[in-house]
C-alpha cells in the first residue's frame, strides 16, 4: 500500500460507530481519530456517550477529552490539530480510522474548511451581548434575512453558527453563504467513508434505549457537576440543557428525559440529512458483520 488511506465512519448517533471503529483499529493495527465535537471535552463524558476505559483502552485514541469546557475549541481549531496528526501518524500506519457524527468536523478533516475574511472581533463581542441579553430568536431572524440560503442549511438552533454566520454578514458585508464552496487543498490522503444506518424505528429505538442508559449511568449527577457553567457554549448540548432546565424547576425529570429523546432523534435525523448528501459514503446496515466492512475496505485498497 503506497498510498495513504483515512477511513472515516459516519452515521447518526448511537448507531454503532464507535464500536466498528475499534474493530477496524484493530483488524488494520492502527489507530483512530475522533471527530465528534463534544467528546472533545474531559467534563462531559456520560452524556457525549464518549468511549469508555475498556474502549479507549481497545486501540489507541485521538481527540477524545484533550480540551476543556473553559477553553475555545473551533472546528478551524480542528482542522489544523487534526491535520498535523494524521501528518504524524501517517508516518507509522498507512492507514488510520476516522469516526464521529459532527458532519462539518468530518468534512474539515477531508475536504477542508471555505476560507473567510477576518472582521472585527467587536462584532462577534456585541452578538454574544445581544445572546446574551435578547435570546437566539432575534439572531435567527437577523440571519434569516442577511442570508437566507444559509439559514436553510444550517442548525438554526445552534448559536454558535448563527452567530458565526452573522459576523461574516456583517463584518464584510457579503452574504456567509457566498464564501462557501471555494476551491480546497488537496489532502495527502485517500478517503473511504463508511456509513452506518438503520430504518429510523431501529435508531429511534437505540436512542431511547442510550439515554436510559445513560440516566442510570448517572447523567444528572454529571449535569448537576457543570450547571454553574450552564452558560458556555460547549454546554448548549443535547443531555444536558434538558437536565439544567430540570435543575432550574422548568421541567420534571421525566419531562427533562423525555426532551432529551426527542431533541437526541432531531439531531440524528439532521445527522443523517447532511450524510446523505454525500455521494462518496458508501452505506451499510448497522447489523453488518465487522469483517464484511473489513473486507470491503480491503478490496477497495487493493
Amino acid at each position: 500500500m503506497n498510498t495513504n488511506y483515512l477511513i472515516s465512519i459516519v452515521g447518526p448517533t448511537a448507531i454503532g460507530k464507535t464500536a466498528l471503529s475499534i474493530e477496524l483499529a484493530k483488524a488494520f493495527d492502527t489507530e483512530i481519530l475522533s471527530a465528534d465535537s463534544r467528546q472533545f471535552y474531559k467534563e462531559m463524558s456520560i452524556g457525549t456517550a464518549a468511549p469508555s476505559k475498556k474502549e479507549l483502552a481497545a486501540a489507541p485514541h485521538h481527540f477524545i477529552h484533550h480540551k476543556s469546557i473553559l477553553e475555545d475549541y473551533s472546528v478551524g481549531d480542528f482542522e489544523k490539530e487534526a491535520l498535523a496528526t494524521t501528518e504524524e501518524l501517517f508516518r507509522k500506519h498507512k492507514l488510520l480510522i476516522l469516526v464521529g457524527g459532527s458532519g462539518l468536523y468530518v468534512k474539515s478533516l477531508l475536504e477542508g474548511l471555505d476560507d473567510f475574511p477576518e472582521v472585527d472581533p467587536k462584532i462577534r463581542m456585541e452578538l454574544n451581548e445581544q445572546f446574551a441579553e435578547l435570546g437566539l430568536e432575534p439572531l435567527k431572524e437577523q440571519l434569516k434575512s442577511l442570508d437566507p440560503v444559509y439559514y436553510e442549511k444550517i442548525d438554526s438552533d445552534n448559536p454558535h453558527r448563527v452567530i458565526r454566520a452573522l459576523e461574516i454578514c456583517l463584518g464584510t458585508g457579503k452574504s456567509f453563504s457566498s464564501f462557501l464552496d471555494q476551491p480546497k487543498t488537496q489532502r495527502p490522503f485517500k478517503n473511504i467513508s463508511i456509513g452506518l444506518t438503520a430504518p429510523r424505528e431501529e435508531i429511534y429505538d437505540r436512542i431511547n434505549r442510550r439515554v436510559d442508559i445513560m440516566m442510570d449511568e448517572g447523567l444528572l449527577e454529571e449535569a448537576e457537576g457543570l450547571y454553574s457553567k450552564r452558560n458556555l457554549n460547549a454546554l448548549n448540548t443535547v443531555g444536558y440543557k434538558e437536565l439544567f432546565a430540570f435543575l432550574e424547576g422548568r421541567v420534571n425529570l421525566e419531562e427533562g428525559v423525555e426532551e432529551i429523546k426527542k431533541n437526541t432523534r432531531r439531531f440524528a435525523k439532521r445527522q443523517l440529512t447532511w450524510f446523505r448528501k454525500d455521494k462518496n459514503i458508501h452505506w451499510f446496515d448497522y447489523k453488518t458483520p465487522a469483517q464484511e466492512i473489513i473486507d470491503f475496505i480491503n478490496a477497495k485498497i487493493s
